[in-house]
């Protein structure tokens, strides 16, 4: 049982590394902008795509983190 707890934790590491992530996308931004403010349209759709990319990481580490937590049971009547 504590193992699930062990794992769960594991996976959420990932949350870090997304937030990490989604500040360097941002802070890439507002360094591009500040070299070339003539390119904002094509930079902020690159910007929202790179955004979308890193938080579809952390979504996936926050869906493991709970299948690992919630999707696995114990067999508590012993059938067999």
């Amino acid at each position: 049982m504590g193992f699930k707890f062990i794992g769960a934790g594991l996976a959420t590491i990932s949350l870090a590394g997304a937030g990490v992530g989604i500040g360097s996308v941002f802070s890439s931004l507002v360094l591009a902008y500040a070299r070339n403010p003539s390119l904002q349209k094509q930079l902020f759709t690159y910007t929202i795509l790179g955004f979308a990319l890193t938080e579809a990481i952390a979504l996936f580490g926050l869906m493991m983190a709970f299948i690992i937590l919630f999707g696995f049971f114990q067999n508590t009547l012993n059938f067999l």
